[in-house]
């Protein structure tokens, strides 16, 4: 990334910078059982009512969805896609946003949580777009896209920016994936009218596209010395820690259970039919 002249001393106002998985019922039929006492009837159908009921109640177990503390451990691909202050440029490998949000959902009992770090220093929306399908092959459960800061500190055009997000946001949508948007500012060094439109685009896009939205990625972080690197633009470790406990988790974790409470209840209509099948099987009995 670029830095402007006056970005040290004018950071409180920069933009953030982008922000931006059934059971199906193993139905098993019982082997019938087979009389060896003619003279005992009564007794034999006795024993195959209880051998049905026997197997209704397998079945029944057997069908019954998971429970929340099991689809807590569900496989979770997060994926993290956006530019250097996705990346982590500049911290370590394990000290990037990614990574440290990982290890927090983990510790929260998300221990099946994986997120990918697919950020890319200098990365622009466009960009961005044109490698949508090689990152769609992560098959990401949720994406948290930020994108759009190099455009703008670039001056690029508002509507071409706006149009790559939208386009990328549906792409993502299309793959199946639950999309969270970062939204982002810029230095008011090229003009306010710019400044404005470009962090209108976020609110505006997450409306439209109905995508939960991280007002601003940076929040808490940006403009703070101690937080970020020499180059007053990326964030250090404690920044990003920051960030990921402040502006992301409280955003990401309703979406998490979203997921969880559609996932259990597609596991729950899939083991319906099986349910009643198994409730609705004749008893045999003689005349």
């Amino acid at each position: 990334m670029k830095v402007f002249p006056h970005f040290s001393r004018r950071l409180p106002a920069m933009a953030v910078l982008t922000i931006a998985v059934a059971i199906s019922g193993c139905q098993k039929d019982a082997e019938p059982t087979d009389a060896t006492d003619s003279q005992n009837t009564s007794s034999q159908n006795t024993d195959v009512q209880a051998v049905n009921t026997q197997n209704d109640t397998s079945e029944v177990m057997t069908d019954a969805p998971v429970s929340a503390d099991q689809q807590i451990d569900s496989p979770l691909t997060i994926l993290a896609l956006g530019d250097s202050l996705t990346e982590g440029l500049g911290v370590e490998s394990d000290a990037n946003y990614p990574a440290q949000l990982e290890a927090s959902l983990k510790e929260l009992g998300y221990t099946n949580a994986k997120v990918i770090n697919s950020g890319l220093s200098g990365e622009t929306s466009t960009g961005l777009v044109n490698r949508l399908d090689w990152v769609a092959q992560t098959k990401p459960d949720i994406t948290i896209l930020t994108i759009g800061a190099n455009d703008a500190m670039r001056g690029l055009d508002v509507a071409t920016i706006e149009a790559n997000i939208r386009t990328a946001v549906k792409t993502l949508q299309d793959n199946g994936s639950h999309v969270i948007l970062g939204g982002m500012s810029i230095y008011d060094n090229l003009g306010n009218d710019y400044v404005s439109a470009f962090s209108d685009i976020y609110p505006r896009v997450a409306k439209d596209m109905n995508v939960p939205l991280i007002p601003f990625f940076l929040e808490g972080v940006g403009g703070d010395p101690e937080l970020n690197q020499a180059d007053a633009i990326h964030p250090t470790k404690e920044g990003y820690q920051i960030i990921v406990k402040d502006n992301i988790l409280p955003i990401l974790k309703p979406e998490i259970e979203k997921l969880k409470a559609s996932n259990s209840t597609n596991t729950t209509a899939s083991n319906t039919p099986n349910e009643l099948a198994s409730n609705n099987t004749p008893t045999e009995t003689t005349q």
